[in-house]
């Protein structure tokens, strides 16, 4: 027994010392926060021992990832001209992350935005995931530039073409002209596994080159955040959920798996403070790519539709409230149930009906609406897909043709895209009343803005009156139309803002 103990007695020791190294390190930083939680840092401190066990492969499996990751994670800085683009628009970080002063949400006057021109009005992260220097990250991070610098994590520093963004999944695809960088590459995102251990890697809070750990906490997680901002059209939500901690800063870098491969983009957190509070959110490897392909080889992204109106089951309260507004008595459970149909549905014309409940596409099982829109949403028109829905109770397929939204089943190139479709706006006349208000003889107004376009780069947003393009004046779509048709060069727009301040800028025609 005194052997034993005398063996022990070391390690007792060693145990003892560590302790009280690790509470005197934390009482030394913590001596004048009065207000720190003293209990938490010590129990804390008492699990670090329980955390480290087994934990040995897992560790090397970590380094071996961070390895392969940091090196091809960039900075993307943000640079937009010092007067602001937008008035009482929500600004991105807040509406990503919340307001970290305790206005989250707030509507804010930008007008007299005091970020020097050779400062970045915002910073993100972004992904090599190609040695010619192609680069991945969000819509948002990119939304509004004048200008793009990616920084490597070696520090050298580039200006970036912006290829193409998406909105609907807040997907952009970023090029700089190098060679031989280092790259990740895509893994297949429909492998992952809830518990897995992944790693968040990008440059929350200034911080660069910043590696979390965590798990795969869901998947198919729709929060409804880029349908709520308002500029995704038709927004695909389909979210790898991971308690990785994700901070601002976080958006658009990479999250991979122990082998240093891609299955996520980092694209938003929930939390209540804007800050990392236990679930952070990255888009499917699976659709990131589908999206970047569409960019690079049509210079759009080309995008399936099944045709359908739809409840998601798996939503108690969706369907509380069309129960309620509709007098009908839909049951909650699983699946996607089909309420109407859009005009020129493929699914429609496959024979689906009103009453059906989708379960499954290609195989795929679909639970609930998000996986419907990944199913579809990574589907290109013309694509064939076989819907499995209940109807009766009593299985059945059809095999849908997909089609866009004009009911188009070929895919378009920028070419094919009308003026509206190219600078992201519609137009609609300018009332007389309008007109007499603002003492103008011409105008119309700028309607569904899109997010990145080249009408909301240069400070437009809905209701904005725009009076003349390139010096002509415009009272509807079609002088719009007439103007921009088939031109290829610089394009001047003067336009009145909510504040009745008349502006002139201008953007390249795309």
């Amino acid at each position: 027994m005194k052997s034993t103990l005398k063996k022990l007695l070391p390690f007792a020791v060693v145990g003892v010392i560590s302790g009280a190294t690790t509470v005197g390190t934390l009482q030394y930083f913590n001596h004048d926060s009065d207000n720190t939680d003293q209990s938490y840092f010590t129990k804390s401190a008492s699990n670090v021992s329980f955390a480290g066990m087994n934990s040995a492969a897992v560790g090397d499996d970590f380094v071996k990832a961070a390895k392969t990751t940091v090196p091809a994670v960039v900075t993307i800085k943000n640079y937009q001209s010092r007067t602001a683009n937008r008035a009482s628009e929500q600004d991105l970080f807040d509406f990503f992350f919340g307001d970290p002063f305790g206005g989250r949400g707030q509507q804010r006057q930008r007008q007299q935005q005091q970020t020097p021109d050779n400062m970045p009005s915002g910073m993100g992260s972004g992904v090599i995931i190609s040695p010619d220097g192609y680069i991945i990250s969000n819509n948002h991070v990119v939304a509004g530039a004048n200008k793009l610098e990616v920084v490597l994590s070696n520090k050298k520093s580039y200006i970036a073409t912006l290829v193409g963004t998406d909105p609907n999944t807040d997907i952009s695809l970023l090029k700089i002209e190098e060679k031989g960088l280092p790259y990740l590459n895509f893994a297949n995102s429909d492998n992952i596994e809830v518990g897995q251990w992944v790693l968040a890697v990008g440059n929350p809070l200034g911080l660069n080159s910043t590696v979390t750990a965590g798990i795969v906490s869901a998947k198919g997680r729709g929060i409804g955040i880029l349908k709520s901002e308002g500029k995704a059209a038709n927004p695909i939500e389909s979210f790898i959920q991971t308690d990785a901690a994700i901070n601002p800063g976080n958006s658009g870098g990479a999250l991979v798996n122990t082998n240093g491969d891609l299955i996520g983009i980092n694209s938003a957190i929930q939390s209540t403070t804007g800050y990392y509070q236990g679930y952070g959110f990255a888009v499917p490897s699976n659709l990131a790519r589908k999206i970047i392909e569409d960019i690079k080889k049509f210079g759009i992204v080309q995008r399936g539709f099944l045709g359908v109106q739809s409840l998601d089951l798996s939503n108690d309260m969706q369907i509380a409230l069309y129960n309620r507004e509709k007098k009908t008595n839909i049951k909650p459970g699983s699946g996607v149930y089909v309420i109407g149909f859009g005009d020129n549905s493929g699914a429609e014309d496959a024979g689906i009906k009103t009453g059906d409940i989708i379960t499954k596409i290609d195989n795929t099982p679909v639970t609930d609406y998000a996986d419907l829109s990944v199913a579809i949403g990574s589907k290109r028109p013309g694509d064939k897909v076989v819907v499995t829905y209940l109807r009766n109770g009593k299985e059945n397929t059809a095999t849908v043709t997909l089609r866009d939204q004009k009911g188009g089943t070929s895919t378009r190139t920028k070419a094919d895209l009308s003026v509206s479709e190219k600078i992201g706006a519609e137009f609609e006349p300018l009332n007389e009343r309008v007109k007499t208000n603002f003492g103008l003889n011409s105008g119309v107004v700028a309607k569904n803005v899109a997010e990145g376009g080249e009408i909301a780069k240069i400070g437009i947003v809905d209701n904005y009156i725009i009076m003349e393009i390139n010096g002509k004046p415009v009272n509807s779509q079609k002088d719009v139309e007439k103007i921009l048709d088939k031109y290829s060069g610089n394009v001047s727009v003067k336009f009145v803002d909510g504040y009745g301040q008349i502006y002139t800028r201008g953007f390249k025609m795309p």
